[in-house]
């Protein structure tokens, strides 16, 4: 399973061509690619026109959702943010350290363009999607 981040969403429906897109528009429909709860938030919010709304929210809903958060979660991301925060890293998204840490508790690779989700890859075992 592969969980799409906001960022590579984001640049797919402005229509922008980078290495993340490209690897989504390879892999849908022949992989199983999902979505976090919070990732489907920062996507739709940013649609200005109801109808834009509506497309998205509807071609999103064949994906898996994924709850990203809850209590081990929770306990996890915090832990991983200090295991950064120590090596002299500091996240400053804590849904980019929620999404990082669901994806490794998981199993589970991400697609991403966003650099915060570099350190979870170099140190704690996030599976970037870019490498599978």
């Amino acid at each position: 399973m592969i969980l799409v981040d906001s960022s590579v969403w984001i640049d797919f429906f402005r229509g922008s061509s980078t290495p993340q897109v490209e690897r989504l528009d390879s892999l849908l429909g022949i992989e199983p690619l999902a979505i976090g709860d919070l990732i489907l938030t920062e996507v739709l919010q940013g649609f200005n026109s109801e109808r834009d709304f509506n497309q998205a929210r509807t071609m999103l809903a064949a994906l898996d959702v994924i709850d990203i958060g809850g209590h081990d979660i929770a306990v996890q991301a915090a832990r991983n943010f200090r295991t950064l925060r120590q090596r002299g890293i500091t996240i400053r998204k804590p849904i980019d350290t929620l999404i990082a840490t669901r994806c490794i508790e998981s199993d589970c690779a991400l697609l991403y363009s966003d650099r915060n989700f570099d350190p979870f890859v170099e140190h704690l075992g996030l599976r970037s999607a870019m490498n599978d």
